[in-house]
């Protein structure tokens, strides 16, 4: 099982991270400064860092130049997560000998494939080389072999019957003369071959019937549980694209239906929108965000705050299905809690 160590300050980053890792089968180590990632790669020496580059101590340089320059880990690969990835900062972790820099926000999908493709580099790179091999190369002609000296060959018998088979001390060695092969008359009964097989042409022994093909029984899905059977119940609605479960930095957390057009796009931008209305609502003295509609030509989405750490966005085709959304989401949202 690979061990990921990620370092980053924000706790929504390290969630959202960690369960998609652990979807994988990955051990996860999480820090939350620069020293703490110093102290997790010394103690837990991980297969691959994923760390952010702006940290409150240490940035993302110092501690990917930690790694490469660490006597035992210099191998392990680190890749650098950054809001903002121009010419600058891809020098700067060139320098400091970065596997590749991730633009924030990212879909759990693009980070799996990254640290897949990492995962697979550093363990063909750690692998032992094949022996070399000793064959004899296909140039040499194995049947021209140099003619021993004259005096050799005087104090030495050769037996023309059996062939040459001398030893160091100048004995012949005699090879026992091969016997042919047994024919069916001198087997054994047991196994000699019974006299209606052996003369039956081949083409008259028919060959035992294939037992029948049954096609293995489909496993049977595990139900529903979580967020994705919340979304689910919302995706299912007449009427209803698609819902999406975001952190309040634009992280996807989750999504279902059949028509997400991007569901990582729609967690940033949710995101953006409900911090800027929730600024709204607190120069108006209005208070938190609960939620809000928002009608477009093609539609509707509705958004909901998922207590302090969350966002729910939920994509409407037909105005008919708004007054179900809304009833649904004052009973779902409890559930999404406590899941989040």
């Amino acid at each position: 099982m690979a061990k990921v160590l990620v370092v980053d300050d924000s706790l929504s980053v390290r969630k959202v991270v960690e369960r998609a890792l652990l979807g994988r089968q990955m051990e996860v180590v999480c820090a939350a400064t620069g020293s703490e990632a110093l102290e997790r790669i010394e103690l837990d020496e991980p297969d691959v860092v994923v760390c952010d580059v702006v940290m409150p101590d240490k940035d993302g340089y110092e501690i990917c130049d930690f790694v490469k320059r660490h006597p035992r880990l210099g191998r392990t690969p680190v890749l650098l997560m950054s809001g903002i990835v121009n010419n600058e900062v891809r020098e700067r972790a060139a320098r400091v000998k970065s596997a590749d820099v991730l633009s924030k926000p990212f879909a759990a999908d693009e980070l799996l494939r990254r640290l897949d493709a990492l995962l697979a580099a550093a363990t063909s790179a750690a692998a032992p080389a094949p022996p070399r091999s000793e064959a004899v190369p296909a140039s040499v002609t194995p049947s021209i072999v140099p003619s021993p000296p004259a005096a050799l060959n005087a104090s030495k018998h050769i037996d023309t019957a059996n062939g040459p088979g001398d030893n160091r001390n100048g004995h012949v060695e005699r090879r026992a003369p091969v016997a042919p092969p047994a024919s069916a008359s001198s087997l054994p009964p047991a196994l000699a071959p019974s006299p209606s097989v052996a003369s039956a042409p081949r083409s008259s022994v028919a060959p035992a019937p294939a037992p029948p093909l049954v096609p293995p029984a489909a496993p049977t899905p595990p139900p529903a549980s979580g967020s994705a059977a919340v979304l689910g119940q919302f995706a299912a609605i007449e009427g209803v694209q698609w819902a999406v479960l975001a952190d309040r930095e634009g992280f996807l957390l989750d999504a279902s239906g059949e028509n997400v057009v991007d569901a990582a796009v729609a967690s940033a931008l949710t995101a953006c929108l409900t911090e800027s209305s929730e600024g709204l609502g607190r120069e108006l003295g209005r208070g938190s965000l609960h939620g809000m509609i928002l009608e477009y030509t093609q539609g509707m989405v509705v958004l909901y705050s998922v207590g302090a750490s969350a966002l729910l966005a939920i994509a409407i085709s037909e105005p008919s299905a708004l007054g179900k959304v809304r009833y649904f989401a004052k009973k779902s949202i409890p559930a999404l809690l406590q899941v989040v």
